[in-house]
């Protein structure tokens, strides 16, 4: 049986968001995957590579699987009622939806977080509460059809979780397997708690602009609720 799963793809979203569970979700069986974009127009992404949308939101099938991954883009995404819509629409009829890092906010500002566990990059995690949701601080987060995935990197683990909710655990260790992902980097500066206090710092300090608009967008969801 067919499985249809969709990525959203928009000006600067962070393509690892999109390519890490692609890449697990392309192997398993009868999937058929789709980069949804308001148009056909080829799209760059925030490190400057492009992709090419394969169907416009209007022309999309209704999916199995929705995901929305995350980047400096979602900010544009957050009062943008097309591509909001165009989730709540395609969140009806979806057997799971889903994020990657601060693609979350853009479910959360869709509706779509309200009295859910969910999780996004460690940098805007507080900011899900603005949208009706438990944060919880972890790699990926499934809450009843509800799946998310922390930052970046994180989108691997939620894919290879996701893939075993539908495929089971055989054919998703299978799929670990064949990408090789044995991940042991060469330091252990991953996450906030383990990274040093002028890393965080100066993480926070490149981010910051971003980061106070998003905190705006959250804030004004917040009032509005």
């Amino acid at each position: 049986m067919a499985l249809a799963i969709g990525f959203l793809l928009f000006p600067d979203v962070q393509q690892l968001d999109l390519t890490g569970p692609y890449e697990v979700f392309a192997s398993l069986p009868g999937a058929e995957l789709y980069l949804v974009a308001k148009d056909p127009s080829p799209v760059r992404t925030a490190t400057g590579l492009v992709l090419q949308p394969t169907v416009s939101m209007s022309d999309s099938p209704q999916l199995d699987i929705v995901c929305v991954p995350g980047g400096r883009g979602v900010n544009a995404l957050l009062t943008d009622e097309q591509t909001l819509a165009f989730l709540r629409g395609q969140a009806d009829g979806a057997r799971y939806v889903t994020s990657v890092c601060t693609g979350a906010l853009v479910l959360g500002a869709a509706g779509l977080l309200e009295g859910k566990r969910a999780t996004t990059h460690w940098n805007a995690l507080d900011l899900l509460s603005d949208y009706g949701a438990e944060p919880v601080n972890a790699r990926y987060v499934i809450d009843g059809n509800l799946a998310t995935g922390g930052g970046v990197t994180a989108g691997i683990d939620f894919g290879l979780a996701l893939a075993e909710e539908i495929a089971g655990r055989e054919t998703a260790e299978a799929i670990q397997l064949q990408l090789e992902y044995a991940p042991a980097p060469p330091f252990d500066s991953g996450s906030p708690e383990t990274a040093s206090k002028p890393v965080v710092e100066k993480v926070k300090q490149q981010t910051a602009a971003i980061r106070s608009e998003r905190e705006a967008l959250a804030k004004e969801y917040a009032e509005r609720r």
